[in-house]
Protein backbone atom coordinates (compact mmCIF):
# COMPACT_ATOMS: atom_id res chain seq x y z
CA UNK A 1 0.00 0.00 0.00
CA UNK A 2 1.33 3.70 -0.22
CA UNK A 3 1.34 6.20 2.14
CA UNK A 4 -1.67 8.03 0.05
CA UNK A 5 -3.50 4.88 0.58
CA UNK A 6 -2.26 4.11 3.85
CA UNK A 7 -3.69 8.29 4.65
CA UNK A 8 -6.83 7.61 3.00
CA UNK A 9 -7.40 4.86 5.61
CA UNK A 10 -6.83 6.96 8.60
CA UNK A 11 -9.47 9.52 7.04
CA UNK A 12 -11.43 6.65 6.92
CA UNK A 13 -10.93 5.27 10.45
CA UNK A 14 -10.95 9.13 12.41
CA UNK A 15 -14.55 9.94 10.49
CA UNK A 16 -15.76 6.17 11.48
CA UNK A 17 -14.84 6.68 15.18
CA UNK A 18 -16.40 9.88 15.29
CA UNK A 19 -19.49 9.16 13.71
CA UNK A 20 -19.83 6.02 16.02
CA UNK A 21 -18.88 8.12 19.00
CA UNK A 22 -22.00 10.83 17.47
CA UNK A 23 -23.99 8.38 17.49
CA UNK A 24 -23.34 5.96 20.45
CA UNK A 25 -26.86 5.87 22.60
CA UNK A 26 -29.18 7.87 20.72
CA UNK A 27 -32.58 5.83 19.13
CA UNK A 28 -32.76 7.14 15.40
CA UNK A 29 -35.48 9.83 16.28
CA UNK A 30 -32.92 11.39 18.84
CA UNK A 31 -30.43 12.00 16.05
CA UNK A 32 -32.90 13.26 13.69
CA UNK A 33 -34.41 15.52 16.23
CA UNK A 34 -30.75 17.07 16.69
CA UNK A 35 -29.74 19.21 14.54
CA UNK A 36 -26.47 19.49 15.34
CA UNK A 37 -25.27 16.09 15.55
CA UNK A 38 -27.52 15.21 12.62
CA UNK A 39 -25.50 17.63 10.91
CA UNK A 40 -21.85 16.72 11.98
CA UNK A 41 -23.14 13.21 11.27
CA UNK A 42 -23.61 13.86 7.56
CA UNK A 43 -20.39 15.45 7.57
CA UNK A 44 -18.01 12.90 8.98
CA UNK A 45 -19.86 10.38 6.77
CA UNK A 46 -19.15 12.64 3.46
CA UNK A 47 -15.23 12.72 4.72
CA UNK A 48 -15.34 9.09 4.90
CA UNK A 49 -17.44 8.16 1.63
CA UNK A 50 -15.31 10.33 -0.18
CA UNK A 51 -12.04 9.20 1.38
CA UNK A 52 -13.40 5.73 0.59
CA UNK A 53 -14.20 6.60 -3.25
CA UNK A 54 -10.31 7.48 -3.40
CA UNK A 55 -8.85 4.96 -2.34
CA UNK A 56 -6.94 2.84 -5.50
CA UNK A 57 -9.28 0.21 -6.46
CA UNK A 58 -6.36 -2.29 -5.38
CA UNK A 59 -7.20 -1.36 -1.82
CA UNK A 60 -10.62 -2.19 -2.18
CA UNK A 61 -9.59 -5.60 -4.02
CA UNK A 62 -7.65 -5.99 -0.85
CA UNK A 63 -10.50 -5.40 1.16
CA UNK A 64 -13.35 -7.29 -0.17
CA UNK A 65 -15.48 -7.34 2.82
CA UNK A 66 -16.26 -3.62 3.44
CA UNK A 67 -19.04 -3.16 1.20
CA UNK A 68 -17.06 -0.22 -0.77
CA UNK A 69 -20.42 0.12 -3.20
CA UNK A 70 -22.72 0.75 -0.55
CA UNK A 71 -20.58 3.48 0.73
CA UNK A 72 -20.40 4.81 -2.76
CA UNK A 73 -24.13 4.87 -2.90
CA UNK A 74 -24.38 5.99 0.30
CA UNK A 75 -21.70 8.98 -0.44
CA UNK A 76 -23.74 9.88 -3.76
CA UNK A 77 -27.10 9.76 -1.43
CA UNK A 78 -25.29 12.14 1.28
CA UNK A 79 -24.12 14.66 -1.72
CA UNK A 80 -27.15 15.48 -3.29
CA UNK A 81 -30.21 13.97 -1.63
CA UNK A 82 -33.22 16.06 -0.02
CA UNK A 83 -34.55 16.22 2.99
CA UNK A 84 -35.76 12.72 3.99
CA UNK A 85 -33.39 11.23 1.64
CA UNK A 86 -30.67 12.50 3.38
CA UNK A 87 -31.54 11.41 6.68
CA UNK A 88 -31.85 7.90 5.03
CA UNK A 89 -28.74 7.70 3.80
CA UNK A 90 -27.44 9.04 6.80
CA UNK A 91 -29.05 6.98 9.31
CA UNK A 92 -27.77 3.40 6.85
CA UNK A 93 -24.03 5.35 6.92
CA UNK A 94 -23.84 5.82 10.99
CA UNK A 95 -26.36 2.80 11.80
CA UNK A 96 -24.74 0.12 9.55
CA UNK A 97 -22.38 0.90 7.21
CA UNK A 98 -19.53 2.47 9.63
CA UNK A 99 -20.14 -0.47 11.90
CA UNK A 100 -19.37 -2.54 9.93
CA UNK A 101 -16.49 -1.10 7.92
CA UNK A 102 -15.06 -0.02 11.20
CA UNK A 103 -15.11 -3.85 12.19
CA UNK A 104 -13.28 -4.82 9.05
CA UNK A 105 -10.90 -2.30 9.41
CA UNK A 106 -9.46 -3.25 12.66
CA UNK A 107 -9.16 -7.27 11.39
CA UNK A 108 -7.12 -5.72 8.62
CA UNK A 109 -5.34 -3.57 10.17
CA UNK A 110 -4.26 -6.37 12.64
CA UNK A 111 -3.52 -8.95 10.17
CA UNK A 112 -1.53 -5.84 7.52
CA UNK A 113 -0.51 -3.45 10.31
CA UNK A 114 1.76 -2.47 7.11
CA UNK A 115 -1.19 -1.11 5.03
CA UNK A 116 -1.73 1.66 7.23
CA UNK A 117 1.98 2.99 8.48
CA UNK A 118 2.18 6.54 7.48
CA UNK A 119 5.43 5.57 6.25
CA UNK A 120 7.50 5.49 2.75
CA UNK A 121 8.57 2.04 3.95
Amino acid sequence: MTMYAAALLKTIEEAGVAVLTLTEGLLDTELLASRLTRHEVTRQLRLLTEAAAALPSEVHQGMPEIDWAGLATTGLALAGAPGSELDEAMLLGSRAQTPAAMMWLRVYKSQHPDWFAMSGA
